[in-house]
């Protein structure tokens, strides 16, 4: 089983790919969606969750999502079909980092894929060119809660602290106009679906081939976020608009 086939198994009972909650994901998309017939883009979309439920919740609305995975588009598609939204869902298979729109969006997403961009800066570059005048983007990303080891800083990248990140993206001429810090419940609660959802499945299927490593795979998760980053990492979600134009 490869990568992609164990995250999307991973993610079978958090189907938002991050460490929020269904409410604080309404309130995100509450803050940062427009009103009216407008657009909305996901850069990184994985399974297309954050689309499906703009879609429903907004029923004038258009959505795009980019990915480089198939079966995750696949099970957006299938979402989407059964959800009845799919005729107002359009979905691009390539790598985000090379889209090119043929209209501008009135919000456009990337909530934990800044990491296909080169981090969380060059992801909100992208996510400008792509932004209609007057429009919003949401953004979602880890920052350190505390001093991290050397093993965290290798396993999850040279984050900052959460003033610092803000100021960062302040800097880059983004004013934050709503946001939500994920709770140790939310943390836990991915983190616990993540693993449990693999270990479920390689124990509900001890014929299959891949169940050895399905549970391994579960087993280093976890270990990695009890033992590595648990008390130290935490993840920042930012509705953010231009400060100038």
């Amino acid at each position: 089983m490869n990568r992609e086939e164990i995250s999307q198994r991973a993610h079978a009972d958090h189907p938002i790919a991050a460490p929020l909650d269904d409410d604080a994901v309404r309130r995100l998309l509450a803050d940062g969606l427009p009103r009216g017939d407008e657009r909305v883009l996901d850069l990184g979309c994985g399974g297309g969750e954050w689309l499906v439920r703009a879609l429903t919740a907004r029923p004038r609305l258009r959505a795009e999502g980019v990915d480089v995975s198939e079966g995750a588009l696949a099970h957006a598609r299938r979402t989407a079909r059964r959800l009845g939204v799919e005729d107002r869902l359009t979905l691009h298979h390539q790598d985000a980092t090379t889209f090119a729109g043929s209209h501008a969006f009135d919000l456009v997403l990337c909530v934990g894929a800044t990491h296909a961009f080169g981090g969380l800066l060059p992801a909100l570059a992208a996510a400008r060119e792509h932004m209609a005048p007057g429009g919003r983007v949401l953004v979602g990303d880890g920052f350190w809660d505390g001093t991290p080891s050397p093993e965290a800083v290798e396993m999850l990248g040279d984050l900052a602290d959460l003033p610092t990140t803000v100021d960062r993206v302040v800097a880059e001429g983004w004013t934050p106009v709503q946001g939500h810090v994920s709770t140790r419940q939310e943390l836990d609660d991915y983190e616990w679906s993540w693993t449990g959802s693999l270990a479920t499945w390689a124990l509900d299927h001890p014929e299959d081939p891949d169940a050895g490593q399905v549970l391994q795979a579960a087993t280093t998760h976890r270990e990695e976020w009890l033992r590595v980053y648990r008390d130290v990492l935490g993840f920042v979600c930012l509705v953010l608009r231009p400060t100038k134009g």
